[in-house]
């Protein structure tokens, strides 16, 4: 059945429409703002999905280069493997409505979002939140309630709903909020140092939109909306219940003691497999069933510790942060590097600077240009002492990278003051929680260390939360155990002043505004904790570049000649760049940039220079015979200036056959006498040959 409903969101109307297209999906949605249309589909199995542990959902958002009127880029003409921003577009979806399914339910459910018409000047993420949420609420898949997302920026001190791209450059506060009536499930975004109660005023801000769009769709859902089919978990026998719990309880309650990592997982592997073989004459192919009740009672045990006894399950406070070390120069070839370790979680921050050839360039449906700036996140499975095979970067490494990245933004140099193009990569190399808040802190450390000249040093914290009816205590620095046993995993990077960087997940249905202000009070502390280690360390940035870091020159030369620069073909500029082993890169406004190891920018600009210079009357030059003629012989005396020796000048006495004195690549000293009325060069040489002869005869 076809409907369409309009609501005033902003300066536009949002219009919700279904039942015109995709007709054959669970559910579908068809969003209208302004001139941006998205269209989101939801697709499920009736039937559990077989061999999964987890609830088996997937995200797919596609940005439609038609839907801006362009034509992808490069060799193949059309869309193929998903953006950065189309990746993380997806994972903002994902994050707010997976807890937002049943309890138990593991049948495979795809969301499809695609983006059909644009104007260019609006992210349309948060939009995909509202239509997945309806197009899911109208399908016959089993989901609980309406969610909504919107971003709020801060323009001027002013804050406001669904910035356009425009203004999103000027805003010093960047947040996409998803959530319900009432709670909120997703927060993510940038902002410049702000404080606490700076970012809670945001949050409340979008909250009041969410609840507008929220009751929206109620209204409509409880019209258009399918009824939900049924689905059934299986029950675990009660029998196999407590014989597992018998044998296993006891032995769970002392292994979630032990402090170590390895040991705990070895020995909860070794309990597995002692419950297996136990069990396994009386309940055949029994093992997950097993596996699931173990997982169950040590979720029970270790959330009981810490609600009843403030006690994690490395025996920390609530709010105690594990021991740090930070060490720096880890590689001696690199241009900055270091290693940050926190507990069993150890990150290898390496910053590399390269020149304007050596920037990313993006193109997407609202911009295209060259990031200049970037971090990039690698996650080997070595880093969890596990073996998988390697299949590329994956979603998770593109997210954690990037909240890694935008947490240094507000503390970067201008190009003006630093010109230099710089990749971050952070190497996780042992893993327990927490690995994208190392990656600020070690590549904070690295920049530092190659004479990045960052306004101060950044540091991030994960929080974590467990939460039983009324009971709620936060984590400061969450173990992997913690955030998989546990509801919340919220990540706030920041200097002394303030957060620049910010991410929430929950696997509840939401938390108050009252729990979030408690997080990012206790993420304060524990933020400045870490900085305080890692301004002992290194307190500012190094005065003087690495040795093997490359040197950038700047040189302007004026716009009408840049293509002498150049050369026909690119001859002169490709010359340069291989005579002298540099890189060289001229702007439209003359800016010439040298990139170079060592002298040899230094030779390279002298080059230039003289290419460019003007030659000075009467002043001696030595010159390189180009080609010899009858009447004279041409040299050059600068780059690209020649000038003609008459055959009068080359020697004292008169000269029958020129080749007798000189031949092509000789050097000779000459005169520049200046210009003819022709605007020829006019070289003298017989005066210099005869003021040597007299200093000889003397």
């Amino acid at each position: 059945m076809f409907f369409s409903k309009k609501m005033k969101l902003g300066d536009k109307e949002l219009v919700l429409e279904s039942g015109k297209m995709a007709r054959q999906a669970n559910g579908s949605a068809y969003l209208k703002y302004g001139d941006n249309i998205l269209l989101v589909t939801v697709c499920g199995k009736k039937e559990p999905a077989v061999g999964y542990d987890f609830f088996p959902l997937t995200v797919e958002y596609r940005e439609k280069m038609y839907a801006s009127g362009k034509i992808p880029g490069g060799f193949i003409k059309r869309e193929a493997r998903p953006s950065m921003n189309e990746i993380l577009s997806a994972r903002i979806i994902d994050r707010p409505i997976r807890p937002l399914f049943p309890e138990g339910f593991k049948n495979e459910v795809q969301v499809i979002c695609n983006i059909l018409s644009s104007e260019g000047d609006m992210m349309m993420d948060t939009f995909g939140i509202i239509g997945t949420s309806l197009a899911v609420n109208l399908s016959d898949i089993p989901f609980s309630q309406p969610i909504a997302g919107v971003r709020v920026g801060r323009l001027d001190g002013k804050l406001i709903a669904n910035p356009t791209t425009d203004q999103m450059k000027e805003c010093d506060i960047e947040l996409v909020l998803s959530g319900g009536k009432g709670f909120i499930s997703m927060v993510e975004g940038e902002s410049h140092e702000i404080s606490e109660t700076e970012l809670l005023e945001a949050v409340e801000f979008g909250q009041k939109i969410i609840n507008k769009i929220c009751d929206f769709q109620a209204k409509i859902i409880k019209e258009f909306g399918k009824k939900k089919f049924e689905f059934t978990i299986p029950e675990i026998p009660e029998d196999i219940k407590k014989k597992v719990t018998k044998l296993s309880n006891a032995k769970i309650k002392k292994f979630v003691k032990l402090k170590d990592k390895e040991v705990r997982n070895e020995t909860r592997r070794e309990l597995y497999i002692e419950i297996d073989e136990a069990l396994a004459e009386e309940f055949p192919d029994s093992k997950k069933i097993f596996h699931e009740i173990m997982h169950d009672l040590e979720k029970d045990i270790v959330r009981g510790n810490i609600i009843k006894n403030k006690k994690r399950i490395d025996g920390r406070k609530p709010d105690e942060i594990r021991q740090i070390t930070c060490e720096l120069d880890i590689l001696p070839r690199v241009h900055g590097s270091a290693l940050f370790t926190r507990g069993e979680t150890q990150s290898l921050g390496v910053c590399t600077l390269g020149g304007d050839m050596d920037s990313q360039m993006v193109e997407n449906i609202y911009d295209k240009y060259d990031q200049k700036f970037y971090l990039h996140y690698n996650f080997p499975p070595f880093s969890v002492g596990e073996v998988k095979r390697i299949m590329g970067v994956s979603r998770r490494e593109v997210g954690h990278g990037h909240l890694a990245e935008r947490s240094f933004y507000p503390v970067m140099p201008t190009e003006a003051d630093f010109p230099y193009t710089i990749r971050l990569v952070s190497e996780i190399l042992e893993s327990n929680g927490s690995s994208s808040m190392a990656s600020v802190c070690s590549n904070s450390l690295a920049m530092m260390a190659a004479g990045v000249p960052i306004k101060k040093a950044v540091s991030g914290i994960a929080m974590g939360l467990i939460k039983e009816g009324k009971d709620v205590v936060i984590l400061s620095d969450i173990l992997g155990e913690e955030d998989h046993l546990g509801d919340m995993d919220f990540k706030v990077t920041g200097t002394n002043d303030g957060i620049c960087a910010y991410q929430m997940d929950i696997k509840v249905q939401g938390i108050s505004f009252e729990i979030m202000k408690a997080a990012l009070e206790q993420a304060k502390a524990g933020r400045e904790h870490i900085l305080g280690i890692m301004n002992d360390t290194i307190q500012e940035s190094r005065t003087e570049l690495a040795t093997h870091a490359p040197r950038i020159i700047n040189y302007s030369i004026p716009k009408d000649e840049i293509a002498l620069l150049i050369g026909p073909g690119g001859k002169t500029i490709k010359g340069i760049i291989a005579d002298f082993d540099v890189k060289v890169n001229v702007n439209d406004d003359g800016l010439v940039k040298i990139l170079s190891e060592g002298e040899n920018g230094e030779k390279a600009l002298a080059y230039i220079k003289q290419m460019f210079a003007k030659p000075e009357k009467d002043m001696i030059y030595e010159a390189t015979v180009k080609s010899v003629k009858p009447f004279g012989a041409f040299v050059e005396i600068l780059p690209r200036q020649e000038g003609l020796v008459h055959v009068s000048e080359i020697a004292i006495e008169r000269v029958n056959n020129i080749d007798d004195y000189i031949k092509v690549g000789d050097v000779i000293k000459v005169r520049y006498k200046g210009k003819d009325k022709q605007g020829r060069i006019q070289l003298a040489r017989k005066e210099l040959l005869l003021e040597e002869k007299k200093k000889a005869e003397k």
